[in-house]
């Protein structure tokens, strides 16, 4: 009997993502090439996400989710990204503890990130955000914010 070795996150994120494409009619000749346009990602990186050998950038997740039909907590769950725990500790999260001074460092401790160079995209996203909630708190300080703009 010989121990098989357990599939890669980039290999179950694969087992996710590319039979939900299937699904909504990602086959044949061009499908890569057209998941790749719905997605924003590049062809490329397409192939090798669906061939298992890596992961799309973070920023890539939502849109994956939209095209191919998949819920996104049930993609970054069972594609390998998320745990449930850390996903359910997102959602619970109340007033107290948005207004808490909690740093990138040990929210990316919180959900698991340990990875440096997804740990270095989630600090780089964060402070992406920052700059923007900065740049729209300065644009207009009188139109509501964001929420209220959507």
């Amino acid at each position: 009997m010989t121990d098989a070795t357990p599939p890669t996150r980039a290999q179950r994120f694969a087992a996710v993502v590319v039979p939900a494409a299937e699904r909504v009619g990602y086959t044949d000749y061009g499908a890569k090439s057209r998941f790749a346009r719905d997605t924003g990602m590049t062809e490329s990186s397409v192939g090798r996400m669906w061939l298992g050998r890596t992961l799309p950038d973070a920023r890539f997740y939502e849109k994956i989710a939209e095209v191919t039909g998949l819920d996104l907590a049930t993609l970054l769950i069972e594609g390998g990204i998320m745990s449930p725990e850390s996903l359910q500790s997102l959602t619970e999260t109340d007033r107290s503890q948005v207004r808490s001074r909690l740093t990138p460092e040990e929210a990316a401790d919180r959900l698991g990130i340990r990875d440096e160079a997804e740990r270095t995209y989630f600090f780089a996203t964060v402070e992406r955000l920052k700059r923007q909630h900065h740049d729209d708190a300065s644009d207009s300080p009188d139109r509501g914010g964001s929420a209220a703009q959507m």
